[in-house]
């Protein structure tokens, strides 16, 4: 592996899971990989799983970790080409990335969608321009269209919980006040459509994902109809794509509430954190024994120390 930013980068998805659930259970067997190598973390947006999940994994693999907040910690980054630069932006891209790339053996970047222009987030800029300039491997820690650790991780817990080889695995949007990008939801979809899990997306009208995300995928407009014999249930808010960054509904009874889920298969409970309790998911599953958030939150260290491991051994 060279590169991790989106699923392209995977010649093997269930290869990739298998050497996250052997990373759990060996975290420092190969430390060795990582000895006097070291990434650095750009952040231009908030976290908490991600960068500490990220920071541990590194430190599991006997790397060292530089982190940065990009624009609070550094000059603010130029992505234009051709542009004077006689405005806030200090530094281009074609710079700070190659020095970036001067002193980091791997990069890994956070950068979220905009949410103003589909065309413009889709494109990836933030994180391709690192890719084409910075030299040296490319670690997605969520981009505008895309969250691969989290679907990774994600994978590896449903491996650890499914009862039955083939379980049925819902996404559902969830009401949200705020407009939320596709990245989540997009990676997800993605990730669980390269197993033979039965899968099925249940989201409000307006709320259909890319096409060439959701491909075959059964899309339920009636949540409860999707909910049925379900073994796992994924919440996720999301904005519209077709509406591009709109928020089209608030609809409270797309909630997930104990109601909801005893129309499954007694199914269990994810969501990638943070959630906001009461709004897209009541107390009473978050809290519930069938709830996996936290497992879910746990094996973020796996999945991006198993990609980790992958870029190591292609140095």
């Amino acid at each position: 592996m060279k590169h991790f930013i989106n699923l392209n980068d995977v010649s093997n998805v269930a290869e990739l899971v298998k050497v996250g659930l052997e990373q759990k259970a060996n975290p420092f067997a190969n430390k060795h990989l990582g000895l006097n190598k070291t990434i650095g973390l750009l952040f231009f947006n908030s976290s908490l799983r991600t960068r500490i999940s990220t920071q541990k994994a590194a430190l599991n693999l006997g790397m060292n970790v530089i982190v940065m907040n990009v624009g609070s910690d550094s000059w603010q980054l130029e992505f234009e080409d051709g542009v004077i630069m006689d405005q806030g932006r200090a530094e281009h891209i074609k710079e700070a990335a190659a020095v970036l790339g001067q002193y980091c053996d791997i990069i890994a970047v956070r950068a979220f969608a905009e949410l103003k222009d589909r065309d413009e987030d889709y494109k990836e800029t933030v994180l391709e321009s690192f890719r084409k300039y910075a030299g040296v491997p490319i670690v997605n820690l969520e981009s505008a269209t895309r969250h691969p650790c989290q679907s990774l991780a994600d994978l590896i817990t449903i491996e650890e919980l499914k009862t039955v080889r083939k379980p049925k695995v819902v996404l559902t949007w969830a009401p949200h006040f705020k407009p939320l990008p596709q990245a989540v939801a997009n990676s997800f979809a993605e990730w669980v459509l390269m197993t033979d899990y039965e899968f099925v997306i249940a989201n409000p009208e307006g709320y259909d994902l890319s096409p060439e995300i959701r491909k075959n995928a059964k899309v339920f407009h009636s949540q409860d109809e999707a909910f049925v014999g379900a073994d796992f249930i994924y919440a996720k808010n999301w904005s519209s794509y077709e509406q591009y960054g709109e928020v089209l509904t608030q609809d409270p009874s797309w909630k997930i509430t104990p109601e909801k889920m005893a129309l499954t298969n007694n199914a269990k409970f994810m969501h990638c954190l943070p959630v906001r309790r009461g709004l897209k998911v009541s107390d009473e599953v978050l809290d519930a024994d069938y709830s996996a958030v936290i497992q879910q939150a746990g094996n973020r260290v796996w999945s991006v120390q198993a990609v980790i491991k992958q870029i190591l051994e292609g140095l």
